[in-house]
């Protein structure tokens, strides 16, 4: 009897072993918890869309405006869970280093509420500014970020240098500037804010139309390509391994074609009617028989 010894490389002879999807996996390098929240978002998605439909006894394969898979309803989401995907962003570097920050959404907050006042008392009637002036956002912004960043380094100094958990200094945080966000302003209403100061809050004028959006989505999509191709060089410098040109090619695609069906989705919802017949009004636009189409984007 003579042993045998087999040419075929290590890695090879285990990737042979393994399943489709699991080779499927392997090559594209995909997280399966990722998947996992992914799948389970349009399970969500999909049952609401079932109920709102059931409930307003339509067809869901008919996509009533008034159920839940509609360009209105997730444009609507998509605007007012920006504010708390963009903290989430900045959370993922306070949770990888094992701390956490309570405060987040009260200094949001006071740091809004601040915007405000200082746009209408100190910009306008102290510093004599008038409404329309184009320089009133950018300083209201200026001074939004500013306390920002005084916040973070102020929280950020007692917890690295004073030692103080972080738990405990964000936790303060969170009762101190909620409570500072009504000091600032005793709960009286702020106005008159700028025209301009107000599109950073969205709605259908801070929106930047359909050519503009198929703009960002162009070069979003021109921005993920050169992502792969840089990342595959960078691999290759440092000789790790690489995913197979398959790979690269597929997850390029997928990820150009949500860039591009979120922005054909914007693009589908329409101003109010209201809204569009006062902008038609002001710019001596006709409107025609079946109504006036504005995208949102």
């Amino acid at each position: 009897m003579t042993d045998t010894t087999s040419t075929q490389p290590a890695d090879t002879a285990r990737a042979s072993e393994l399943g489709t999807v699991a080779r499927f996996l392997k090559a594209t390098e995909l997280d399966t918890r990722m998947l996992g929240m992914i799948g389970a978002l349009l399970l969500i998605w999909v049952g609401l869309h079932v109920i709102s439909s059931l409930r307003l006894g339509v067809n869901p394969l008919d996509f009533d405006s008034r159920t839940f898979l509609t360009p209105r309803n997730l444009w609507n989401l998509s605007v007012q869970t920006s504010a708390v995907a963009i903290m989430a962003s900045g959370m993922v570097l306070v949770i990888v280093m094992r701390n956490i920050d309570l405060s987040v959404g009260s200094a949001e907050g006071v740091i809004g509420m601040v915007m405000g006042f200082a746009q209408v008392h100190f910009l306008v009637r102290f510093v004599g500014l008038e409404l329309g002036n184009p320089w009133i956002w950018v300083l209201a912004l200026l001074i939004g970020l500013a306390l920002g960043l005084l916040i973070g380094a102020f929280q950020g100094f007692v917890i690295a240098y004073l030692e103080v958990p972080a738990f405990i200094v964000t936790l303060g945080g969170l009762l101190v500037w909620r409570g500072a966000a009504w000091w600032v302003t005793s709960g009286q209403t702020v106005a008159p804010l700028d025209a301009t100061f107000q599109l950073m809050g969205g709605g259908p004028a801070g929106s930047i139309g359909a050519k503009w959006s198929w703009v960002v989505g162009i070069v979003a999509c021109l921005a993920v390509i050169f992502m792969h191709y840089n990342g595959r060089v960078q691999r290759k410098r440092f000789r790790f391994p690489l995913r197979p040109v398959w790979a690269e090619t597929l997850l390029a695609t997928v990820t150009c074609a949500i860039i591009l069906g979120a922005v054909w989705l914007a693009n589908s919802y329409p101003w109010p009617i209201g809204i569009v017949n006062r902008y038609a009004a002001a710019n001596n636009i006709t409107v025609p028989e079946g109504g006036l189409f504005i995208a949102h984007g």
